[in-house]
């Protein structure tokens, strides 16, 4: 596989593999194909896929590996341009009114002037992705957009296509240079499709049992090999019930650290019903797999891996 170059946009589909290797993210060929092209055409990156499936840490590892700045836009419901985009100091902008009128200064236009400025200017997550110098680009990560409402869905949409914010007293500001756009969302409504358009897509699945093992051995090293296994044939049954919220990888990683704080060789059922709250969030999973159904999964795994071959 070809060696990665901290700093510098991969020139292949395998030196982007590696450097998500690099950082422990382990990435499947339609993965580091996507991110390779998203990276080559200067396209935004919309990542799709359940809760805990590792599309945040993608955006993380990337900033790493190019030693880029990652600006990060959280969305939530309500959220609105004075957030997300800009807005003026106004305490700073009244204490300079007050200052200025103290020193007799009666000049309107040159007061509107003052306050107006860049030194008033508060940047939030968009402007600040688009001010950057060229050359140093950030990867700009819009984390969970579906929990926003498709009004800022539409501001945003404009913003991606020109890279540039218009602040009326300002004027326009544009990007030297298009960040690194990854976008995040969880599925909870669908995004427009006009959004999409601009983007390339990739759906983040869970990973499969041999590629999350490697998971927990680079980010669990002291959780031995047996645990490791029963951990992760576990959790590969518990996705396969119809369980309120599917345990993701960060609840694996979370599980695996617990047992192996806890000093555990090998999983138990009174062990796995002490820890459930590190891998399951809601208490009707947790009631549900704390009893028999639990105990049972846990003997299919006991049996499965001591099955010869």
């Amino acid at each position: 596989m070809a060696q990665p170059v901290t700093g510098r946009i991969p020139r292949s589909i395998d030196e982007t593999a590696a450097m998500l290797e690099a950082h422990d993210y382990l990435a499947g060929t339609a993965l580091a194909t996507v991110l390779f092209l998203a990276l080559r055409m200067k396209r935004p990156l919309f990542l799709e896929g359940e809760a805990g499936v590792g599309k945040t840490e993608i955006a993380k590892v990337l900033a790493r590996s190019l030693d880029r700045p990652l600006i990060r836009l959280q969305c939530y419901e309500g959220l609105d341009i004075a957030s997300a985009v800009y807005e003026w100091n106004y305490p700073a902008q009244m204490l300079e009114i007050r200052l200025s009128e103290a020193v007799g200064m009666v000049d309107r236009q040159r007061i509107e002037s003052d306050i107006f400025s860049e030194r008033f200017l508060i940047r939030r997550p968009v402007l600040q992705a688009i001010s950057s110098s060229a050359g140093r680009a950030p990867v700009f990560l819009i984390d969970e957009l579906d929990r926003t409402d498709e009004a800022f869905e539409a501001f945003l949409l404009e913003v991606l296509s020109d890279y540039q914010v218009t602040i009326p007293e300002l004027g326009t500001i544009r990007a030297n240079e298009p960040p690194i756009v990854i976008i995040t969302t969880n599925r909870t409504r669908e995004i427009h499709d006009a959004l999409k358009r601009r983007c390339l897509y990739h759906w983040v699945d869970y990973p499969q049992a041999a590629q999350e093992l490697e998971i927990i051995r680079r980010k669990v090293p002291g959780c031995s090999e047996t645990l490791s296994r029963e951990i992760v044939a576990y959790v590969q049954k518990l996705r396969t019930i119809d369980l309120f919220k599917n345990p993701g990888v960060a609840e694996t990683i979370d599980w695996a650290t617990a047992l192996t704080e806890l000093d555990t060789l090998a999983l138990d059922p009174e062990t796995l019903a002490d820890t459930l709250g590190t891998l399951l969030k809601y208490q009707d999973d947790i009631a549900r797999i704390e009893g028999a159904e639990g105990r049972k999964l846990l003997s299919q795994v006991k049996a499965e891996l001591a099955a010869p071959g």
